[in-house]
């Protein structure tokens, strides 16, 4: 049985997967909550084939809980969300991932992408941006929305054969929100980190990049860091050359 933060997930007795959840009906909105299902339609995208689900409203709280049953995992999930050690990832595994995330931002999708379950706005990644940067000189305006799967760590993949699960709250958001949320999640083994951007590059080098690298900082150096992170360094060094980046347009 795997626990997460809002969820359980546990292998069944035919050789498939389901993921329970519960989540308040405040953290629902307007798209709902069917991220999974929705995927299941996405071209080119390697992931566990979604089998169904059941959704209930709690009686008693204001919650609604889901379980969605999938196909197994075709690997083990290559670690935590943010990692202390290298996996070593072949270089057939960054191929694979990389056409993984250049089919994912050619969908089409009427979703809002929700990290950490708050829907991302225009509003949002200024006021992130600003938080660590007060944004005086370049502007914050996302220039391209495209699907993203808005939670991407290494507890949401698989190697050595890649599968990206956890798909709740991918939809559209600005681009290179998931390259900068895995760069993020490396920050404490600088060389993954300089792989994810290398690999990524494109996206990194790009406007909307820049302000996801500072959008995901925000949350590394945000009220609640931890003083013993070891990312703390890396982000506010990242953050300081991004933003002489902006200003220098």
């Amino acid at each position: 049985m795997v626990r997460k933060r809002r969820s359980v997930g546990a292998r069944t007795d035919r050789r498939t997967w389901v993921r329970i959840e519960r989540r308040g009906l405040d953290k629902i909105g307007v798209q709902g909550w069917n991220g999974t299902e929705c995927a299941a339609r996405l071209d080119g995208i390697a992931q566990p084939t979604w089998q169904g689900c059941v959704v209930w409203r709690d009686a008693d709280e204001p919650v609604m809980w889901r379980a969605d049953e999938t196909e197994l995992l075709p690997s083990a999930p290559i670690g935590t969300a943010i990692l202390s050690e290298d996996p070593k990832l072949q270089d057939s595994w960054w191929q694979a991932f990389n056409a993984l995330l250049d089919a994912l931002v050619a969908q089409d999708t009427t979703r809002v992408a929700t990290p950490d379950t708050v829907t991302i706005t225009q509003a949002l990644v200024t006021e992130a941006v600003r938080s660590i940067s007060r944004a005086d000189g370049f502007d914050t305006t996302v220039e391209r929305w495209v699907p993203a799967h808005a939670d991407l760590n290494w507890a949401n993949m698989t190697a050595p054969t890649l599968s990206v699960f956890d798909w709740e709250d991918w939809g559209n958001a600005p681009r290179g929100l998931d390259s900068a949320s895995l760069w993020g999640s490396s920050l404490a083994v600088p060389s993954l980190a300089d792989r994810v951007r290398l690999e990524r590059r494109h996206d990194f080098e790009s406007r909307d990049g820049k302000l996801m690298t500072l959008f995901v900082c925000s949350k590394i150096l945000g009220p609640h860091a931890h003083p013993q992170d070891p990312r703390l360094e890396p982000a506010r060094r990242m953050t300081d050359q991004v933003i002489a980046e902006l200003h220098a347009g």
